[in-house]
């Protein structure tokens, strides 16, 4: 099958609230990327859900994602910070497993705040050198995270919220990011996992107030909405590419949840990529 790749692979740092220009859903509907991600916020609080399980962030919250893992987040008008695309070639030894992060102490937050500067410098930098220094001042953010992983031993399980079902919708985002194009329903993702549907979906209500058909149409239509604005593909191929069985299903499908069909979402102003390419 084939993948269209979905980020630039080199380095590079942006304000999260350009991640939200031309649309919502480029931020709160559920993706995965191919590169490690860390997310800085320094103002605002919202929700951000990850693998699955949902939980609130605030000012001075720092959330790194691994790639292929499955997340969106609230963003309001309100929210700032940055955001570190890491690239696909990174050569770091970086963590296998999403960490939230909460550098409470002033050096911690200085620390960081500096090496995203230092990466900003030379990412805008001209001068000889300037690339190999930014992934340098990478080294030192991977370094940043793994002390701070170490100092932040609290557990990942979420208060009230039981250590089985989060394991089990991890399990399940994991499942639902490799064949959610396979035109599969909830019932053969359960069937896989070994559980009902209904248990399922009551997971994924305990963890993320989201049903197992919402997480599942929320990644397809991301998908959905991203090949029909960074590329070129006619519909027919979206859709196949997609896992649907024909366009006119693919365009019903689409339009119940978007109000429009995709070739007027297409033609939508403000539709372009937004993460600056590498």
């Amino acid at each position: 099958m084939t993948i269209i790749p979905d980020a630039p692979s080199a380095l590079r740092l942006t304000p999260i609230t350009r991640l939200a220009m031309g649309g919502r859903w480029r931020v709160e509907a559920m993706r995965s990327l191919r590169e490690p991600v860390l997310l800085w916020f320094t103002q605002g609080q919202g929700r951000i859900t990850v693998a699955g399980t949902t939980r609130g962030y605030g000012p001075n919250n720092a959330i790194f994602i691994p790639p292929g893992i499955m997340h969106g987040f609230e963003i309001a008008p309100r929210v700032q910070g940055s955001v570190v695309f890491f690239g696909r070639e990174h050569g770091l030894q970086l963590p296998e497993r999403p960490h939230f992060l909460r550098p409470r102490d002033p050096v911690s937050q200085k620390e960081l705040i500096g090496t995203l500067e230092h990466i900003q410098r030379e990412l805008d930098s001209a001068r000889a050198g300037a690339g190999r220094a930014a992934r340098h001042y990478l080294g030192l953010l991977g370094v940043w995270l793994d002390r701070q992983i170490e100092r932040e031993t609290r557990s990942e399980v979420l208060p009230g919220r039981p250590a089985a079902a989060q394991a089990l919708v991890a399990r399940y985002s994991a499942l639902l990011e490799r064949d959610f194009r396979s035109n599969l329903a909830v019932a053969d993702f359960a069937a896989a996992l070994g559980v009902t549907p209904t248990h399922l979906t009551r997971a994924c209500r305990a963890t993320c107030g989201k049903s197992a058909h919402m997480l599942l149409e929320d990644r397809v239509l991301f998908e959905a909405r991203r090949l029909l604005t960074e590329t070129r593909l006619p519909i027919k191929e979206v859709a196949q590419l997609l896992g649907y069985n024909s366009a006119g299903y693919f365009t019903r499908a689409f339009q119940k949840s978007e109000g429009i069909t995709p070739s007027a979402f297409r033609k939508k102003p403000g539709q372009r990529p937004v993460v600056p390419r590498g």
